[in-house]
């Protein structure tokens, strides 16, 4: 009840930096899981740019594995948080346990399906006959960990929204540590390469899901899982998916913007522009994943007051996660147009790879300095239940704008390569501008 009151009571800035600094720093811990690897195997001798590049073609297997996961886990937490604020614990446990019976069945339909079908799907993700091999024995691997990541990943959402934000942080933390200790014992200690780092992540994650069960079923939490609530309910499945089905699609069609850009860099470049893609998309990371950490931080304290009818309370919370996000985005964005080659410099040691990254990276990340304003809007949408219109925002910047761009700029004056890098800023500028005019207009008449 403490922790349920400070959400409504707190004064909102000490409150929201409380919530999202352990977010924040789990999501920078995150982010070293996902990238871990890429730096590891990037530097491996003689083959690490084709490994890379291996690598790089199975992130839409992995993205989409997680676009699951957020179904179901942002979907879910984001209607219990609702609930709380309603003093409705009861239905907020039913949605917990309906959530984790989804996620294990996705898992077990995901893992069936891209084992029979990997080469043939990498092979239209961007895989060339030198690079298959790297990313099929990769995922091979990771797909045994499937519902590992899938409850990690999802249920820890439900230990966010309740405000226990350092026990979510502890998850990620746990899990990638682990792996950043266990990857380079596989990789090079055991000459496995990229299966060692792949089975490395597999046992993070299994530690991972193993502590988030663990304390949704203990003492501590104010939702436990239970199984009487395990079997799901036609009702609270359709809403829940209908509010995850916005952070699904984000993920989801950040899927087919990789294939593509993976794709299209094989075919107007290069193995070495797909491993490129491999790193940009990790710097991209970089600048996105702390604004989620602290939108997540800040959701719980929307969705609570939101459902308490506080609506000054959710009017401040709103504006320090729009302020926040913009300038950390601007920042970020400067620093990496300044020093585009330190950046490289983390994951490869291949000085071509460098040297035709340098200028690709500063076109590829410009837009992103507005995308702290698009993240703070879209998921403020999604703390206030509006699945509708979370829902085209979602589609709007990759679906609507950067996927046709993508396919179009590389062919008007013979672009290539450099088309398909503008795509991505441009849609990006666009996307903001959009979203940020809808939900000035949007928020008056949710919080009148």
């Amino acid at each position: 009840m403490g922790n349920k009151n400070r959400l409504e009571t707190e004064p909102i800035a000490r409150l929201i930096f409380k919530l999202a600094i352990p977010t924040v720093l789990a999501q920078l811990v995150n982010l070293l899981y996902n990238i871990v690897d890429r730096i590891y195997m990037g530097r491996i001798p003689e083959t690490g740019s084709m490994a890379l590049a291996g690598l790089g073609v199975t992130f839409p297997i992995i993205l989409l594995v997680s676009a699951f996961a957020s179904l179901a886990g942002m979907g879910g937490a984001s209607r219990a948080a609702v609930s709380m604020g309603a003093k409705d614990n009861e239905t907020a446990e039913k949605i917990l346990g309906t959530c984790t019976t989804l996620l294990i069945i996705f898992s077990a339909v995901l893992a069936a399906v891209f084992m029979l079908t990997k080469d043939f799907i990498l092979m239209k993700f961007g895989a060339s006959e030198v690079t298959l091999p790297y990313a099929s024995d990769y995922i091979a691997i990771y797909l045994i960990g499937t519902a590992f990541v899938q409850l990690s990943l999802g249920l820890n959402m439900f230990i966010t929204n309740q405000g226990f934000t350092k026990i979510s942080m502890l998850t990620v933390c746990i899990g990638a540590v682990l792996n950043i200790i266990l990857d380079p014992i596989f990789i090079y200690a055991m000459g496995m390469g990229v299966r060692g780092a792949a089975l490395a992540t597999v046992i993070s994650q299994a530690v991972s899901c193993a502590w988030v069960l663990k304390f949704l079923t203990g003492k501590k939490t104010i939702l436990k899982i239970r199984v009487k609530n395990l079997l799901p309910r036609k009702k609270i499945v359709i809403s829940v998916l209908s509010l995850g089905v916005s952070p699904f699609i984000m993920q989801a069609t950040e899927c087919l913007i990789q294939l593509t850009f993976n794709s299209g860099m094989l075919k107007y470049g290069n193995d070495l522009y797909v491993a490129l893609m491999s790193i940009l998309f990790s710097l991209t990371q970089l600048i996105w994943l702390p604004i989620q950490g602290f939108a997540q931080g800040a959701q719980p304290v929307i969705g609570y007051n939101y459902g308490a009818k506080r609506y000054d309370r959710v009017r401040a919370a709103f504006g320090l996660l729009f302020a926040v996000s913009l300038t950390f985005t601007v920042v970020m964005v400067g620093v990496a147009e300044m020093f585009p080659r330190f950046f490289l410099g983390l994951f490869t040691t291949d000085a071509q790879l460098i040297d035709i990254g340098t200028n690709t990276t500063r076109l590829f990340i410009a837009g992103m300095a507005v995308m702290g304003a698009q993240g703070a809007c879209q998921q403020t949408f999604l703390a206030l239940g509006e699945a509708k219109i979370s829902l085209f925002l979602a589609c709007l910047r990759k679906v609507i704008l950067l996927f046709p761009l993508a396919l179009i700029l590389p062919h008007i004056a013979g672009m290539g390569v450099w088309g398909l890098l503008l795509a991505e800023p441009v849609s990006d500028v666009i996307a903001a501008s959009c979203t940020t005019i809808m939900f000035k207009f949007r928020i008056k008449k949710l919080l009148n």
